[in-house]
């Protein structure tokens, strides 16, 4: 199967727009995001059976969050997508016979992944979530809607860190709830201050099972001691290590972790590669 990505633009670009364009046609840069604010995107994904387009509107943020860098759909995220068979979903399906699987995107931003993967498995409940920020949820929302993919997937405002209540079934009642079989996130660990509030959201949200898998993605363009830090951080917090492994971002190079890499790259390099890796629970018990 494959994927194509492309931008229907705004007709005014911003100066991130006119930087980005530059950065890659002057210096041949590759961009880290796709899209900014007011832009539509459109994915189109082919599979033996059918084509699939999903079309995302680029949210934007109230001024005081503008921090988040949410107003843009990041390279990372089109790359799981095209890669989606690497998330082993069939194999959460197997083993989950009496209830649907349950996957999480945390920082879902327009919400690529987490859509596509509600329109291509019906069978899977899919819970798509990012700061409760009401212009940013509002497109998160919409995006859902405008795809038709509500009847297995919804939007939740959720601060990492705080009470995951929310991204769960039956908050209100005395019923236990249900957590995650599967999370997935795309360029979340750029910012090292943030590390221990996203580790602590997904120590609340997996399941507590042998087979319960957490996926990030995440490029290098802030460098490897961030993602090592990340990765020194998880370690002691729970999780082992599954699989990790660097991949080209437009090709098919794959190559094993090394931080030590950071003394001999340059940051157009560096834009060249992403991090995958795989978490799951040290012991269940």
């Amino acid at each position: 199967m494959s994927a194509e990505g492309v931008m229907t633009p705004d007709t005014s670009l911003d100066p991130e727009d006119i930087l980005n364009s530059s950065l890659e046609t002057l210096y041949d840069y590759r961009p880290i995001t796709l899209s900014s604010t007011g832009s539509v995107f459109t994915y189109v994904f082919n599979s033996k059976d059918s084509v699939l387009t999903v079309t995302l509107l680029t949210p934007d943020t109230h001024a005081s969050n503008w921090s988040l860098h949410a107003s843009s759909i990041w390279a990372s995220s089109q790359y799981l997508v095209d890669h989606l068979n690497d998330l082993h979903l069939e194999s959460h399906i197997a083993v989950s016979s009496q209830e649907k699987v349950r996957l999480l995107e945390l920082g879902a931003g327009a919400g690529l992944p987490g859509i596509v993967i509600a329109k291509c498995h019906p069978d899977i409940s899919v819970t798509v979530s990012d700061y409760p920020d009401e212009q940013l949820m509002q497109t998160l929302s919409k995006n859902i809607e405008i795809n038709r993919a509500s009847s297995n997937c919804c939007a939740k405002a959720y601060a990492w860190g705080t009470d995951p209540g929310v991204l769960l079934p039956f908050p209100d009642t005395n019923q236990t709830p249900r957590l995650f079989d599967v999370i997935i996130a795309a360029d979340t660990l750029w910012n090292s201050d943030l590390h221990v509030i996203f580790i602590d959201s997904l120590k609340k949200t997996l399941r507590r099972a042998s087979g319960s898998r957490v996926h990030l993605i995440a490029g290098l363009h802030t460098g490897r001691y961030t993602l090592q830090s990340f990765l020194d951080a998880v370690s002691q917090a729970g999780f082992e290590i599954d699989f990790i492994e660097e991949r080209e971002c437009s090709g098919a190079r794959k190559r094993e972790w090394d931080v030590s890499r950071a003394e001999q790259e340059d940051e157009k390099e560096r834009r060249n590669w992403l991090l995958w890796f795989v978490l799951k629970w040290s012991s269940v018990g």
